[in-house]
C-alpha cells in the first residue's frame, strides 16, 4: 500500500541514502565536522522549531515557520556553528563532548524534484561531557536530500523533538 505523496524508490536508491545517514551520523560522533559539511548543499534549511502544547481542536499544531525555533540555519549559520567548536575559546567544549548518534526507522521516498530523495528517521543523541553529566535527546527528522554534481548532499532537514521544554543544559551538537 503507497500512503499519499509518498512514491517508492528502488532499494539500490533507498541504501545510498541509508548509507549517507549513517555516514553522517558517524561524522558527526567523530567531530569531522568539516567533513559533514562537504556532505551539506550550499541551499541548506536545517530547522528545529520550538514545540508547543496545543490542544487537538488548535488547528495551527504544535510549530509553525515563524514560531520560535532552536535551529534555522543556513550554511554560513552551519559554518559559523563549525568555526566555534574548533575555537580554543569555546570552553564548553573543553574537554569535548562525547557523541553517539543513533538513527533508526528510515524510510525512503521519491523527492518533488528528480534527483531529490526524502527520507524520514528517527534519532537518538547521547552526549556525555566530563564525569559525570550526560544528556539525551531524542526526535524525529524529515529530511530532503539533493543528487548534486559531487554526491548526494542534505538539502532540508527538519528536527522534530516530542518535548515543548529541553531538559538538558545546551544543544551544541548537530541532529
Amino acid at each position: 500500500m503507497e500512503l499519499t505523496n509518498e512514491r517508492n524508490v528502488t532499494v539500490d536508491e533507498a541504501r545510498q541514502v541509508q548509507a549517507f545517514l549513517l555516514r553522517e551520523a558517524r561524522l558527526l560522533d567523530d567531530e569531522r565536522w568539516d567533513d559533514w559539511l562537504l556532505t551539506v548543499s550550499e541551499a541548506i534549511h536545517y530547522w528545529m522549531p520550538g514545540i508547543e502544547n496545543r490542544r487537538r481542536e488548535d488547528k495551527s499544531g504544535p510549530y509553525t515557520l515563524e514560531h520560535m525555533a532552536y535551529f534555522d540555519d543556513s550554511l554560513r549559520d552551519l559554518k559559523r556553528r563549525v568555526a566555534r567548536f574548533k575555537q580554543p575559546s569555546a570552553w564548553a567544549e573543553n574537554p569535548p563532548t562525547r557523541n553517539v548518534h543513533l538513527i533508526s526507522n528510515i524510510e525512503v521516498f521519491a523527492g518533488e524534484e528528480p534527483g531529490d530523495y526524502l527520507a524520514y528517521s528517527c534519532f537518538m543523541n547521547v552526549r556525555s561531557r566530563g564525569l559525570n553529566e550526560s544528556a539525551q535527546l531524542v526526535g524525529r527528522r524529515e529530511d530532503v536530500l539533493r543528487q548534486e554534481a559531487d554526491g548526494l548532499k542534505l538539502l532540508k532537514r527538519k528536527i522534530l523533538i516530542p518535548n515543548a521544554m529541553l531538559l538538558c543544559k545546551n544543544i551544541n551538537t548537530f541532529l
